[in-house]
């Protein structure tokens, strides 16, 4: 029926990245909850980026870390260090193009999506590519999964201590960074706990951190382990118990919820929808597969304001583009330097609260080159650019 073909239409380009005209036609004959229950149904295999050799990347964190420690250096091994950093940029431009190209050409749509969403929600900037990588299968591995396993493995990552100064957190000297981004950003948003819960969080994260080949390890020596008092709750807490708590309070559904709705629905949230969503998610136990199906299944998804209003990131863009009109960047710079242009450079947010997203995407530099990437791309479905719109 032709309402379907819409509905289909509308799931696929927010719940991947657009979808072939053949394969729309294909979908829209099959019955919708089938067609949603087939996108959330993601393989139980993991599907990880194995670009980044760990060995070699723990080889050359070893060299680093004994280069930095140094006081003179003889030429050859400032040449060394340059070498070494030089090394991990082209690594991690290497990653950025391969987490793109398994954009375009996965099975798994609303795996990628969703990963694309954590990696927004979990903003998280790091020059070892290695680290990167990890935190990036974390959150494919888990992206549809349970978000309290998701919220620990991100706290427990190499990319996300280094990146907050959870490395610098131990007893006696409390770094707070982390344990204020944990509540502010990823969980229970403004408004939802006051300094002294950062302080006493902050104490319960103390020795958390990553070894020279960078893996977690928990530092006992360095833990404070005399009692905190969190939100009412007084006990020797570590991480793992501040992460319960924090799960414990409804907020926390709300506020995940919200973002998932300005994502996947409407920048304008709407709050009772909102409210529908984050009850789903807190009596699932934070399952959120239970959430995307909630919302996908809604009639309130497919109500006009929340149908083509709205503005596609550019990683959407981009990756629209080829899944639906087969374009091919064939210069990988190329994809690099139309993130650049466009605003969103995949694992290098503006800082800890991600991309701003909605109209901050456009600009008049970026909207006259998002008028112009198509035509180009119809002329000849191929894409090479100099970096003017």
């Amino acid at each position: 029926p032709k309402d379907n073909f819409y509905k289909v239409k509308h799931l696929y380009s927010r719940a991947g990245f657009g979808i072939s005209y053949k394969d729309l036609q294909k979908l829209s004959r099959k019955n919708y909850e089938k067609v949603v229950d087939t996108l959330l149904k993601t393989p139980k295999e993991q599907d990880d980026i194995s670009l980044i050799d760990n060995v070699a990347s723990k080889q050359q964190m070893l060299m680093q870390s004994d280069l930095y420690a140094k006081k003179d250096l003889t030429d050859e091994e400032k040449k060394q260090r340059q070498e070494i950093v030089k090394m991990q940029n082209e690594r991690s431009r290497d990653l950025n193009i391969a987490w793109v190209e398994k954009m375009i050409n996965t099975s798994t749509p609303l795996r990628e999506k969703m990963t694309l969403f954590w990696h927004g929600h979990f903003a998280c900037r790091s020059n070892n590519p290695m680290f990167a990588q990890q935190l990036n299968n974390i959150q494919r591995a888990n992206s549809l999964g349970s978000f309290k396993t998701l919220l620990a493995e991100v706290s427990k990552s190499p990319a996300m201590l280094q990146y907050l100064n959870n490395q610098q957190n131990r007893k006696g000297k409390p770094n707070e960074n982390f344990a204020r981004e944990l509540m502010e950003l990823f969980t229970l948003g403004r408004g939802n706990y006051d300094e002294q819960d950062i302080k006493e969080s902050a104490r319960s994260f103390t020795g958390w951190m990553y070894d020279k080949d960078g893996s977690f390890i928990f530092r006992p020596n360095l833990h404070d382990a005399q009692p905190k008092t969190f939100f009412g709750k007084t006990g020797n807490f570590d991480g793992e118990n501040i992460i319960d708590i924090i799960l414990e309070k409804p907020e926390t559904a709300t506020f995940i919820s919200r973002k998932i709705y300005k994502f996947f629905v409407n920048d304008i949230p709407n709050e009772a929808h909102v409210k529908d969503l984050a009850d789903t998610f807190f009596k699932s136990g934070y399952d959120v597969s239970a959430m995307m199906k909630k919302l996908f299944t809604a009639d309130w998804f497919h109500n006009p304001e929340n149908v083509g209003t709205k503005i596609k990131s550019p990683t959407e863009f981009l990756v629209g583009l080829s899944r639906e009109f087969y374009v091919t960047y064939n210069k990988p710079q190329v994809l690099i330097q139309l993130q650049s242009s466009l605003g969103q450079y995949l694992f290098n947010p503006p800082n800890v609260a991600g991309w701003p997203g909605g109209q901050n995407w456009i600009d008049s530099s970026s909207l006259m080159l998002r008028m112009r990437i198509p035509s180009l791309v119809l002329n000849d479905g191929e894409i090479d650019f100099s970096g003017k719109a």
